[in-house]
């Protein structure tokens, strides 16, 4: 499917309030893992109250071990601290990279806006080197703000 086609089920999975916070946060997780092909971990991260950290929320993929991310540590952290999209090509080449598994390539990371705040981020995961283009990153911030709809 093309983002194009992927934005009318993204609006209606956040406009059904049959579901919870989470099971629509998954759903959405599902619904881009399973119809992107170079998407190969999807999941939520969002800002652990007053911590300075960020906390794991629904996600699709391969389990993790980062279920806590501090601001500034990997590429969510320093999402969470720039309040800009962040896509790496080639996650071998970051410095900060934390390694969810051997088998990641490249990562894209945009954050969440409530109210002009960054209270999380949409964090994806290739198992493709340098799969995300400009295409992937107006979607995601789409996603993004539809999302946070649902989160004030």
């Amino acid at each position: 499917m093309s983002f194009k086609e992927l934005k009318p089920t993204v609006k209606t999975i956040v406009k059904n309030n049959n579901l919870s916070l989470d099971e629509r946060l998954l759903h959405i997780c599902e619904l881009l893992e399973a119809n992107v092909e170079h998407y190969n971990w999807v999941g939520f991260y969002f800002k652990n109250g007053d911590k300075l950290e960020l906390k794991l929320g629904p996600y699709v993929g391969e389990p993790t071990d980062h279920t806590i991310l501090p601001f500034g540590k990997g590429i969510c952290g320093q999402v969470a601290v720039s309040n800009q999209n962040f896509v790496v090509p080639d996650v071998s080449a970051q410095d900060n990279y934390i390694a969810c598994s051997i088998t990641v390539k490249s990562e894209i990371v945009i954050p969440i806006f409530v109210n002009g705040e960054n209270i999380g981020q949409i964090d994806i995961d290739s198992n493709t080197p340098d799969p995300f283009t400009e295409a992937d990153e107006r979607f995601l911030e789409f996603v993004c703000k539809e999302v946070a709809t649902i989160l004030s």
